[in-house]
């Protein structure tokens, strides 16, 4: 008699719970929905009236009890309203980094009613390309560049942005391309900015996330953060915006840093958990 999907769902909580995977019922669901091409409530729906589980389930779910993410597995991680391509060699956009995109396309949408109709937007270290994809995806007005030194992640980035209207350039991202000096209304940067003095222990990370994209450099991780912000207000105007996450540790040293960089009106941002999680600023 073949398994039920309720039953094979059962079984494979129990699996990932006992390899210690946080969500251990969400993940096993999401597994399954990727087998069957439904939703997590389709799934239940399909569990409640018997239907059979889908082959493969068991391989999906040891590759997953092996702490190998959700998101390699399936091959794509949400953010905002996209579904991002993500794989071996790519830092994988996480949900709290969506708070810079919603800081950002707030602030586009108040500088289109003050009448700057096509503003420049740079994301620096753009990884997979998911915060320029989803800044072009919601503020179609707004000219989106991005970019990104690491071979392989651009090799992601360029899949996520192919068909989208931004411009992604290969390139170190603390160096200020000359031609947008000075022109851009807003940057945005989710850069590598873990400290050294606060170690990784998820195997999804420590294992599967390129540490270039991780680590900050330097015990307090700010070195490559201190770098992007001297590259935003090289490439800001006046009154020119910038964002950046960092981890909450660092609240305080980012928004010295960029005041000290030359910009005013600096603001911690917290995230949906009440932890602060990123800081902006106007340039002078």
């Amino acid at each position: 008699m073949a398994e039920t999907l309720a039953q094979a769902l059962r079984r494979a909580t129990a699996r990932l719970e006992r390899a210690g995977v946080p969500a251990a019922e969400a993940d096993a669901v999401q597994l399954a929905g990727h087998l069957l091409g439904l939703q997590r409530g389709e799934v239940a729906a399909r569990a409640i009236i018997g239907a059979d589980a889908p082959e493969g389930l068991d391989e999906l779910v040891e590759r997953r009890a092996a702490r190998e993410p959700l998101q390699h597995i399936v091959g794509t991680a949400p953010f905002r309203r996209l579904a991002i391509q993500v794989g071996p060699g790519v830092f994988i956009p996480r949900p709290e980094t969506e708070l810079l995109v919603e800081l950002l396309v707030e602030r586009l949408r108040e500088d289109q009613a003050d009448g700057e109709a096509r503003p420049v937007v740079v994301d620096l270290c753009t990884g997979s390309g998911a915060i320029a994809a989803a800044v072009a995806d919601e503020v179609p007005h707004a000219r989106v560049h991005a970019i990104e030194l690491d071979p392989q992640a651009l090799q992601w980035a360029r899949r996520n942005l192919e068909g989208t209207r931004v411009d992604l350039r290969e390139g170190d991202a603390t160096h200020a391309p000359e031609d947008l000096r000075g022109r851009c209304a807003a940057v945005v940067s989710n850069p590598p900015y873990v400290p050294a003095r606060e170690p990784i222990t998820q195997p999804e990370v420590l294992e599967h996330d390129p540490a270039a994209a991780l680590w900050g450099g330097g015990d307090d991780g700010m070195e490559m953060p201190r770098r992007i912000i001297a590259a935003a207000a090289q490439l800001l105007r006046p009154a020119g915006w910038c964002v950046l996450e960092h981890a909450e540790s660092q609240a305080e040293d980012m928004q010295e840093q960029m005041r000290s960089s030359g910009f005013e009106q600096v603001q911690l941002h917290q995230d949906l958990t009440g932890r602060p999680r990123a800081t902006s600023g106007v340039l002078a």
